[in-house]
């Protein structure tokens, strides 16, 4: 992964996207609400259960002048642009994100929070792994903690991070998907005996949208 990072430019001007696409936000806080979607490929978190792994090696996805992702995002109805992978923040998105918001589009990012934040962002969503925990100095800037569920530990695990977010933070447990049949109840049980948590639902996989 170094290697291939090496060879991408730190200002951000270029970036390796794996695909845009305009859609229906699906997760979280922001659920229902349409959004110009970016994928950047690279991450070295490695989930076993993330479903787009292909997005891992950021060596298949073409170095894309920011300018142009930009001028994308701004063709579309909705005025909001979520960044995700892979891992985003494996790259420097100060200048995507300012060039963003200059045409009055806000920026939303998903990350596992394990790399130092860039960027100029509206909303925060930082879902943690265990596979490569976050950063301390994100939690605190983190507006949504999303908490995939896949076995009963990752409750500990959960309230472990929601000791180190802000009041204001928004709490989200969300099943993983090839086990939310198994976990949807249990999520159920939890947050009704904590209701400072809230369920999130990958809504955009019952639609069948991306």
């Amino acid at each position: 992964m170094s290697s291939v990072l090496n060879k991408i430019p730190t200002d951000g001007t270029l970036l390796p996207l794996m695909e845009e696409f305009y859609t229906i936000q699906g997760e979280g806080f922001n659920t229902g609400k349409a959004a110009y979607f970016i994928r950047l490929g690279g991450c070295d978190v490695g989930c076993h259960w993330c479903d787009v792994k292909e997005s891992w090696d950021a060596e298949l996805h073409p170095l894309t002048n920011s300018d142009i992702i930009v001028e994308n995002a701004g063709k579309f109805p909705s005025k909001a642009v979520v960044v995700t992978g892979g891992e985003p923040l494996l790259y420097n998105l100060d200048y995507l994100t300012s060039e963003l918001q200059k045409k009055g589009i806000k920026t939303f990012i998903e990350t596992s929070g394990a790399y130092p934040l860039s960027g100029s962002w509206d909303w925060i969503c930082l879902s943690p792994k265990k596979f490569k925990s976050p950063r301390p100095d994100i939690l605190p800037l983190a507006n949504e903690l999303k908490v995939i569920v896949f076995n009963k530990s990752d409750f500990d695990w959960a309230e472990q991070h929601a000791a180190h977010v802000s009041d204001k933070c928004k709490l989200y447990l969300q099943p993983e998907w090839s086990k939310h049949s198994e976990m949807t109840p249990l999520i159920v049980d939890y947050v009704m005996n904590n209701p400072r948590w809230e369920i999130s639902l990958q809504t955009h996989k019952y639609l069948n949208i991306p």
